[in-house]
């Protein structure tokens, strides 16, 4: 008689995950709220949206699909008893949890770790725990499940210490999260199958994709798109309008040409790219990830995908680096050592590690950098990302992602090494700390919020911090602005 053993096996493709997920509302909503407040109220009034959106995806071990088999949402019924319905409807069990201090502090986290650790030893096993929130005091519960052999989902609205986001297999970021509560296209790695016309076609083509290996994302052909997943949401957006603008536009008689009139070239073919598992894995791996990986770390990525690849010499290409310029020219891609890979629609080479660091960065600055992912620009270079940033705001109504990319650019432009994570960084730390960007403040008052901002990562990730401690790091993240 054979037994089945109690050790879950790797997904495999079309195999369904049992999850269990557990929000901390309270956490979202507010976080959400002051990085995209249209965000904020799509994730509170429309939970069935985005937990349609969840429910499919996949990872190195393929395709899934979730069954949330448990739904629990945890509220202050004093403040957000109005969302209560909308979760309520969307199959949520939801849990008040009220005030319980002068402070105004809830039993949200209590109650959330609790009905958590009756989930790891209920009858049914959840394959993945699913923690909505971006309170580091979460990570014991994370290490736990983790301990357990469940695979661990985090989905933050603000900065989450960089122990919290360790002990997850997937985080999901506040800006993608942003971003899969107010579009239709799920940020998850995800691959849908090819038509087989489109594979065949891809087959056929004698001709390969050809880069540098820093192209642009927008140049991918059909089949790279369906292979991209989180990264084509804006591309796949922008299909569907173009598609509704021709089903209702008229089509105008053609005039007749002269006769001597040149014949006009045919556009050529967009430039398909065959299937790869491995540069599917790639694509995925490098879109879904919230910094440049190196190229090793890509590398086995790619060799786990398919492991033939090596012993081919990387299909002839002669290496790795050559391969991804060749089979994933979507990609951006540094050889200098270590060598990094990245996605192009959001870093660039100023985002690669030490690209922009302090000539010789005091010890407290290396230790922000490595437990907070606090960028580690000089003081120099932040001061002028702050002043850009105010005098961008003066001339131009905020709007962060146009604002982000006009000041990166003029950022470079004046020869500081800024790179659009790095914007986008202090943009939404200046944001979660309460600052209104609206209203035009000034670079020392962006100074100041960003300070505070990065003060608080560290004291959440328990560095001790004294006096002259604060004052060396509001100096230093400040640009010199704060000093009277």
């Amino acid at each position: 008689m054979t037994t089945t053993s109690e050790t879950p096996r790797p997904i495999e493709p079309g195999r369904i995950l049992r999850a269990a997920m557990f929000v901390d509302f309270d956490n979202v909503y507010i976080g959400l709220r002051r990085l995209d407040p249209v965000a904020a109220e799509a994730f509170a009034t429309d939970p069935a949206h985005w937990l349609s959106e969840l429910e499919s995806g996949s990872d190195d071990d393929g395709e899934f699909t979730r069954r949330f088999l448990v739904r629990s949402c945890y509220l202050n019924p004093s403040v957000f008893s109005q969302f209560r319905p909308n979760f309520t409807r969307a199959g949520f069990q939801v849990v008040d949890c009220p005030s319980l201090t002068q402070q105004g502090k809830s039993s949200a986290d209590i109650n959330l770790v609790l009905d958590a650790v009756d989930a790891l030893a209920a009858a049914t096993r959840y394959e993945e725990i699913v923690i909505v929130s971006a309170d580091a005091d979460f990570t014991p519960l994370a290490l736990r499940c983790r301990a357990d052999d469940r695979r661990v989902t985090i989905i933050t609205a603000s900065p989450a210490a960089s122990a919290y986001r360790a002990v997850a297999d997937t985080v999901i970021t506040a800006d993608d999260l942003a971003e899969l509560v107010t579009s239709t296209t799920s940020v998850l790695p995800e691959l849908p199958p090819a038509p087989k016309d489109e594979q065949s076609k891809g087959r056929g083509r004698s001709g390969r994709g050809r880069g540098s290996g820093s192209s642009t994302a927008s140049g991918s052909s059909s089949t790279s798109a369906s292979e991209s997943g989180s990264g084509s949401s804006a591309h796949a957006r922008n299909n569907r309008t173009a598609r509704a603008k021709d089903v209702t536009k008229t089509p105008k008689p053609e005039a007749e040409a002269p006769a001597d009139a040149p014949v006009p070239e045919e556009a050529p073919e967009p430039l398909l790219l065959p299937f790869s598992p491995a540069r599917s894995a790639v694509l995925k791996r490098v879109r879904a990830a919230d910094r440049p990986l190196t190229l090793g770390a890509v590398a086995q990525v790619a060799q786990k995908a398919d492991p033939g690849l090596p012993d081919s010499n990387w299909g002839g290409t002669g290496g790795f680096t050559a391969w991804l310029a060749q089979d994933v020219p979507e990609v951006g891609v540094s050889s200098r050592p270590p060598g990094h890979v990245w996605d192009p629609a959001r870093f660039d080479e100023a985002d690669l590690p030490g690209a922009a660091d302090d000539i010789d960065p005091s010890a407290l600055q290396r230790q922000v950098v490595a437990v907070t992912d606090v960028p580690g620009l000089s003081r120099e270079n932040y001061r002028a990302l702050l002043t850009t940033l105010a005098d961008d705001i003066a001339e131009h109504p905020f709007e962060r992602p146009t604002t982000a990319r006009r000041v990166r650019d003029a950022c470079q432009e004046a020869g500081a090494p800024v790179g659009r994570s790095t914007v986008n960084f202090v943009i939404s730390a200046i944001l979660y700390a309460g600052a209104e960007l609206s209203k035009a403040p000034s670079a020392a008052d962006l100074a100041d919020a960003y300070a505070q901002n990065v003060v608080g990562l560290c004291q959440g990730a328990r560095m001790e911090l004294g006096k002259s401690d604060i004052a060396a790091l509001r100096a230093w993240v400040g640009g010199g602005l704060l000093e009277a």
